[in-house]
């Protein structure tokens, strides 16, 4: 029989060494307090993370776009064309019998300048009617060592107007010589570009452009 005081340890030295994120306590930049109280839900289901402790970072960025949320979906579904809306992406390549359904792979080529060459990447969720999708980085040369990623997309309609958020957010392991904080800067910077190419993208196909 285990011995009980064992057991109590080894829960206390999980909780040392793990923690789980707490992304649904804090308003992410750029949205409203009522915005986040409608999607506080969403960040507990799907933006919630067990880190090891000193070991990775997490993070969770949102965008307010002025586009109807089938719009936004219909780009940010879209694994096999990343380059749509992230930047520094020079190409990606699927494979000839590519479906897109969870499991699915992408070869994305990073452009010059980043201390990346190529990402290798699984599609993890994919669902269109909670508009939800989600990747992991499984192999190439870059930073990011077990990088997860999960984007939601939400619709927001009051007074006539239309508009949707989007909440992307990620775990990442710290690369040895770095800090949390230097890693969580460096990830955060390229997902928030991405966010504002997506609202540019977006925003100027509801125009009809």
């Amino acid at each position: 029989m285990e011995n009980p005081e064992s057991s109590i340890s080894m829960a206390e030295e999980n909780s040392e060494e793990t923690a789980t994120t707490s992304h649904h306590l804090a308003v992410p930049a750029g949205l409203t307090q009522d915005e986040f109280v409608e999607l506080t839900r969403f960040v507990t289901e799907f933006h919630t993370y067990l880190v090891e402790r000193r070991r990775q970072c997490s993070s969770l960025l949102a965008r307010r776009i002025h586009a109807p949320p089938e719009i936004v979906w219909s780009v940010v579904r879209g694994f096999d064309k990343p380059q749509t809306y992230k930047h520094f992406i020079k190409s990606c390549v699927v494979k000839g019998d590519f479906q897109m359904a969870v499991g699915a792979t992408r070869d994305v080529n990073v452009i010059s300048g980043l201390p990346a060459e190529t990402s290798t990447e699984r599609l993890d969720i994919l669902d269109d009617e909670r508009r939800v999708t989600g990747f992991s980085i499984i192999g190439g040369e870059h930073r990011l060592r077990n990088y997860r990623s999960v984007t939601t997309v939400h619709g927001f309609e009051r007074d006539g107007r239309i508009w949707t958020v989007v909440l992307e957010s990620y775990v990442v392991d710290v690369p040895e010589g770095n800090t949390e904080e230097d890693t969580r800067l460096f990830a955060d910077t390229v997902v928030r570009l991405n966010l504002q190419k997506l609202a540019s993208v977006t925003e100027g196909m509801a125009r009809g452009e």
